[in-house]
């Protein structure tokens, strides 16, 4: 599912002529926000439930350069989900359909008014279930990777 459609802006681009890593990172929170938006916790939303999602924890994956206006595609797979808690994946492509870079993150819904995790809203999971999902044995490759020199 195309989550987010976007280009590179000219002051993501660093001294090596090519986006910052730290761009990637807002891109892949762009597509975090585009996701929130998607299962219905937009402003309007948050606001009605009292309810948002905070990203636990994120997995970055640089593959390949990306350059001022190029157009990015990102793509989304939702690999696991719970009563408040969702495990999804990222992926960030080019115009050509290369793979730029991937972004994995652990998102944990939340009552705003205890700042405590908390089951999403029953509407917010009928959306979650709409969601593109990917068994664990068809997961990305790049999925589930963990940080570590291979020896």
């Amino acid at each position: 599912m195309i989550i987010l459609e976007t280009q590179v802006a000219a002051d993501w681009v660093d001294y090596n002529g090519h986006m910052n890593d730290a761009a990637y990172a807002r891109v892949f929170s762009q597509a975090c926000e585009a996701l929130i938006d998607q299962i219905g916790l937009d402003e309007a939303g948050r606001e009605h439930y009292g309810y948002t999602i905070y990203t636990l924890e994120t997995h970055l994956c640089y593959r390949r350069e990306a350059h001022q206006d190029q157009p990015l595609t990102i793509d989304l797979t939702l690999l696991d989900s719970d009563a408040k808690r969702l495990h999804v994946f990222f992926a960030m492509f080019d115009d050509e359909a290369n793979l730029l870079a991937t972004s994995e993150q652990m998102l944990m819904g939340m009552k705003q008014a205890s700042g405590r995790p908390s089951p999403f809203p029953e509407a917010v999971t009928q959306r979650i279930a709409d969601l593109p999902s990917a068994d664990r044995d068809a997961w990305p490759e790049l999925a589930g990777r963990t940080i570590g020199i291979r020896r």
